[in-house]
């Protein structure tokens, strides 16, 4: 079973990635964008209006064009019973994802072509600046705001203040303020059987979210171990690394993506309709650019990620040393729950795991758990002195 949804979940990984832009090609090609530009020129002389107009066309046709992958990806969550959510619900957040994206997506795109206009030649820079002024203030809003629109959060000390208490034990090793206000109880059962936890935010809105199936099928020593890792991430600064990451790849992404554009407007744009950089139609090639690029950087980014992500394993682990009586056996339990609950192929291809993954495979981290013991004779801690 689970390695009948490892090949289904490939299929849809890397069939949407191609899917994704083989539409914009074929939008382009039949001049698509350029009548989604006329038709909002038509409807409004206003620069805000025509903005908003096109995005809205734009994502609402190339989100009916992913429906079918969408669905397809819920019936097989369904049917594995990895999902419990009702279709009703489904495109209730499906309607609010969009939404968001229309308000976002508006708002940038109408920075991104003022600043086209004001400087065709270093727009590539100049945009960057406002985007990821975007992106930090998305990583600072979205657990007050973003998240609470789709699940349903309650403080953990109100729900479960004996395993604060255990939590709080960690914290007070690592030395990372998280104060019990700031851990959270998420309802994911209503929605997913999945466990998960995680960290969101920073400065204000830090916090750390403990889903409650993960609490009902954990024990309060795994409980710990999960903590200690989610921890690990704000102690070795994953957040600050993390963005950092995306600067330079969205900077560098920018200036090659400038330069394709530039290409593919001189070959084709007057086959496509498409005036210049600054016509509202050539957002349709930007896209293609930035996904294209995506695609081919996506193994940087998933090494990246499971490089932070093993160091936050290894940082969870000798967090709760003294805690808990054996954090090895205990952490690669918390895997082997983990890899169970979620039908992980223990054994997935070195290929897809290595471009579409960005979590080492469940099966090697429960194994580096068990065999990780820094604490024998001869040998030391990485993170935190004997």
């Amino acid at each position: 079973m689970a390695k009948a949804l490892f090949r289904s979940r490939t299929a849809l990984h890397f069939v949407g990635e191609a899917w994704g832009i083989l539409q914009l090609v074929l939008l382009l090609a039949m001049g698509v964008p350029a009548r989604l530009r006329d038709l909002a020129e038509r409807l409004t002389e206003s620069r805000w209006g025509q903005c908003f107009v096109f995005v809205f066309l734009f994502l609402l046709l190339t989100a009916l064009l992913n429906v079918p992958l969408r669905l397809y990806g819920h019936h097989v969550s369904l049917e594995y019973g990895l999902s419990v959510q009702r279709w009703g619900s489904w495109f209730a957040d499906l309607g609010k994802s969009f939404l968001l994206e229309w308000l976002v997506a508006g708002l940038l795109v109408m920075v991104l072509f003022w600043v086209i206009r004001k400087s065709p030649k270093h727009w590539w820079f100049w945009f960057w600046i406002p985007t990821m002024a975007a992106v930090l203030f998305g990583v600072f809003l979205s657990p007050i705001l973003v998240d609470p629109l789709f699940n349903k959060f309650e403080p953990l000390q109100q729900h479960d203040p004996a395993l604060v208490t255990q939590l709080e034990k960690v914290v007070a090793r690592s030395g990372v303020t998280l104060p019990p206000d700031r851990m959270f109880y998420m309802r994911a059962s209503s929605k997913v059987t999945s466990m998960n936890a995680y960290v969101t935010g920073f400065g204000p809105s830090k916090r750390l979210v403990l889903w409650d199936t993960t609490i009902a099928a954990a024990t309060p020593d795994e409980l710990a171990g999960v903590f200690g890792h989610e921890l690990g991430h704000y102690a070795l600064h994953h957040i600050v690394q993390g963005l950092l990451f995306s600067a330079v790849f969205l900077l560098v992404g920018f200036f090659v993506g400038q330069r394709m554009t530039w290409w593919l407007l001189a070959r084709y744009g007057a086959r496509w309709q498409i005036r210049s950089q600054n016509d509202w139609a050539c957002l349709a090639v930007l896209v293609l650019v930035l996904n294209v690029l995506n695609f081919f950087a996506e193994p940087i980014e998933n090494s990246f990620s499971r490089s932070i992500e093993h160091a936050a394993d290894v940082y969870g682990q000798e967090a709760i040393h003294g805690i808990v009586a054996d954090p090895q056996t205990t952490t690669q339990q918390g895997f082997q729950k983990l890899g169970e609950n979620s039908l992980d192929d223990p054994t997935p291809h070195p290929l897809v795991d290595f471009w579409s993954d960005g979590h080492p495979s469940t099966a090697s981290r429960a194994a580096f758990a068990l065999a990780y013991n820094p604490w024998t004779a001869g040998q030391h801690p990485k993170y935190f002195q004997p």
